[in-house]
């Protein structure tokens, strides 16, 4: 059995190269008695216990053997970021109903049937659900405009802005076995995206998400007033306590002064240089290398999601 080194972290990755090079070269070079590196897999046994104190995940959601050994590893008492049986078992609506009951503002979001099946599900497979939808009375519920994207992904996949019954069904009707939500456009007048990294370090950046998307952030440290940063802060913390997510982004759309959670299961962010002006990426490497070194040197468990807990003390009065 290969021998268990607490001293190691590994990094499972896409096509990026930026952000995990850098992060590389920012704990190696450190000089720390800890060392990063990419993981290199051939084959899991299940009862293997991988050489590593904590391992990075920026690729299981595209992966399915990657998120197969992150469980794995997670079982033999490696710490992996982030957590990938609450990563699998996330989605949009979910989070949106947790937030809301968090006292978190969160626009009205509703959990839409699928419009098609796979191939073996009949009729019958389907007799709990109304037919026809009650449109009218989830477009009175949710307004217009409304925005239809898929209950889990991101990068604005098959995501619609729709401002009239018709345009939401033709968007529909383009979803196939999809599961989709439909939720309240929030009109916004300021927008941030916030990174955080380890749950509670949170940096609030001003983000236009209509940009070109290498110009979407914008360097302004005082684009916040101090009781709209506090809230920001906040907010943003308690969605990441909850779920339990050590890297993340939760995006606010700001409206008549209240920060809506608009996005906020980004477990493997962009941390690109392209996008991250460089001021924002050195703090991100920076950050996640204070949080993976600590991680394997004091062998910290990161703590579970802990939203039952949370939803049982009262939220603050904004």
């Amino acid at each position: 059995m290969t021998v268990y080194n607490p001293l190691r972290i590994g990094l499972l990755v896409g096509r990026e190269r930026s952000f995990p090079d850098a992060l590389i070269a920012e704990i190696n070079g450190r000089d720390v008695g800890v060392l990063c590196e990419y993981v290199l897999l051939g084959g899991t046994r299940m009862d293997e216990t991988p050489p590593y104190a904590v391992l990075v995940d920026r690729i299981s959601h595209e992966i399915p053997y990657y998120a197969a050994f992150l469980k794995s590893a997670q079982l033999a008492g490696i710490t992996v970021i982030n957590n990938p049986f609450w990563r699998a078992a996330d989605d949009k609506f979910f989070g949106a109903s947790l937030i809301t009951r968090l006292g978190i503002a969160s626009p009205r979001t509703v959990a839409l049937p699928n419009h098609s099946y796979a191939e073996g599900i009949v009729t019958e497979s389907l007799r709990n659900l109304v037919y026809p939808l009650d449109w009218q009375a989830i477009i009175d519920y949710v307004g217009l405009p409304a925005v239809l994207k898929p209950h889990w992904g991101g990068g604005w996949k098959d995501v619609t802005v729709v401002t009239s019954l018709e345009e939401l069904w033709a968007a529909y009707n383009r979803s196939g076995t999809q599961g989709m939500i439909l939720q309240e456009f929030i009109r916004w007048e300021h927008y941030v995206r916030c990174i955080c990294i380890g749950q509670e370090r949170v940096l609030p950046i001003r983000y236009n998400p209509l940009a070109p998307f290498h110009e979407r952030y914008v360097v302004d440290h005082k684009h916040l007033t101090p009781k709209l940063g506090e809230r920001i802060l906040h907010d943003a913390r308690l969605i990441n306590r909850a779920m339990g997510y050590d890297m993340n982004t939760v995006e606010f759309a700001i409206r008549d002064g209240v920060p809506y959670a608009i996005d906020f299961m980004n477990t493997a962010p962009d941390f690109d240089p392209v996008s991250l002006p460089p001021i924002y990426f050195d703090w991100v490497v920076k950050q996640m290398a204070d949080l993976l070194i600590a991680r394997a040197q004091h062998s910290v468990v990161p703590p579970e999601p802990s939203w039952r807990a949370l939803m049982q003390t009262l939220p603050p009065a904004w």
